[in-house]
């Protein structure tokens, strides 16, 4: 089993496949998804997101609170997009369905929701 990949589901349930653009404003992709992968590879559960011109503080329900810089070139970006993570964070307890839903999520580039920018 691969770190951080969800097992598929038995023969039988269809799983509704959810796109988004490629190249969506990043805190709006932040903003909808509610999951943040940390440097380690740890998935952690989004709280709040206030947003300051190009940067933008986010607390996570494990209330560690950092801020980032709107790029979608970054390591985040990146990580968000390709679905990598090594692992859920226990503190913030993401249920296993959002988990499922993640993975469940393609990027592509001329197809899918262009998430609306956020005022």
């Amino acid at each position: 089993m691969i770190p951080g990949k969800i097992p598929e589901k038995s023969a039988g349930t269809a799983e509704k496949k959810r796109f988004y653009r490629k190249r969506v404003n990043f805190f709006a992709l932040i903003n909808k998804i509610k999951l943040w992968p940390s440097r380690r590879g740890v998935l952690h559960g989004i709280q709040s997101i206030q947003i300051r011109g190009k940067t933008a503080t986010i607390v996570t329900h494990c209330r560690k609170s950092f801020t980032v810089v709107e790029s979608r070139n970054s390591r985040a970006a990146r990580w968000l997009r390709n679905k990598w993570f090594a692992g859920a964070c226990p503190q913030c307890n993401i249920p296993r369905w959002k988990q499922e839903k993640y993975s469940a999520t393609y990027f592509r580039k001329r197809w899918g929701s262009q998430l609306k920018a956020l005022d």
